[in-house]
């Protein structure tokens, strides 16, 4: 049995080089912008990178295939590898010879930096749509795949303890088998840093033809998540495919819900109050 050839993922730009000739126009348009600035592209999304070289995303994802990648994460993925360290690929720009003060100073900089960043993409309009669409949910459903999930549960927690009916979800089947039972009135918040995540784009298409309302909380503003939703809610980020899920991101969702749910919070008083005031009676007993 004959297996693909495996890329040689030390030598992506390389190779790139190496086949221009044979690539289409359209994707020597790709080549171009890829070979031009690997760092930047190694951060877009296929929407981005698509719009940087003025071709449709077919045409990437054609590119992707002919250099050996099943598609256009793997090409990522080989990029990054290309142009960092092993340290750099975890670490951002930490250097392996940076004494331990100097790496708490890089990493609480740039969680600083990136609230800051989350603050100033919250848009007030959005905001207030999400307000409203929450105020009026039934049901709230938080739905995230991987690191994402983990905030979905956060949502979930911090809704619930407001007095709302809350479901979270971080399985894809689970996701999916939710989406499909959803009805008028339900509100799916959609946590994704990529906004590409297939398995909860997805989801949220079959959440809107049930007649959900959607959130989505993501970094990429014209990624594929936000085609579905109701209301896009931006945070900050700056992760390489070998960074997905850094706490700096994750931090950057958490400050978005914290300002979204403590808004919903202050509209409605009374009841926040009864039910944060049941809530924690519920579970004095667990304390010593």
């Amino acid at each position: 049995m004959k297996h693909a050839k495996i890329p040689d993922l030390n030598n992506t730009l390389l190779k790139i080089s190496s086949i221009y000739t044979s690539l289409t126009k359209s994707e020597q348009k790709v080549a171009d912008v890829v070979m031009k600035e690997p760092e930047a592209a190694v951060f877009y999304t296929i929407t981005d990178l698509s719009e940087k070289a003025g071709v449709g995303e077919t045409s990437v994802i054609r590119f992707c295939r002919k250099l050996g990648f099943k598609g256009y994460q793997e090409f990522k993925l080989s990029v990054a590898q290309n142009l960092s360290t092993p340290s750099q690929n975890i670490h951002g720009d930490i250097q392996d010879e940076d004494e331990l003060s100097v790496v708490v100073q890089k990493i609480s900089a740039m969680n600083r930096q990136n609230i800051e960043n989350t603050t100033t993409l919250l848009d007030e309009e959005s905001l207030r749509k999400a307000i409203a669409i929450i105020r009026e949910a039934k049901k709230l459903f938080f739905f995230g795949v991987g690191s994402s999930g983990i905030t979905a549960l956060d949502g979930k927690y911090r809704f619930m303890r407001l007095g709302y009916e809350c479901s979270a979800e971080n399985d894809a089947h689970i996701i999916a088998m939710n989406a499909a039972l959803l009805k008028k009135g339900d509100v799916v918040v959609g946590v994704s840093t990529s906004g590409s995540t297939k398995d909860l784009v997805d989801a949220l298409e079959i959440a809107k033809r049930r007649g959900a309302r959607i959130l989505c909380l993501t970094s990429h503003a014209r990624s594929p998540i936000t085609q579905f939703a109701d209301v896009v809610l931006l945070t900050a980020s700056k992760e390489s495919p070998l960074q997905g899920g850094s706490f700096s991101s994750k931090m950057s969702q958490i400050h978005a819900l914290d300002v979204l749910s403590t808004a919903v919070a202050l509209g409605q008083k009374e009841r926040t109050y009864e039910a944060l005031e049941m809530t924690a009676k519920a579970v004095l007993d667990k304390l010593y």
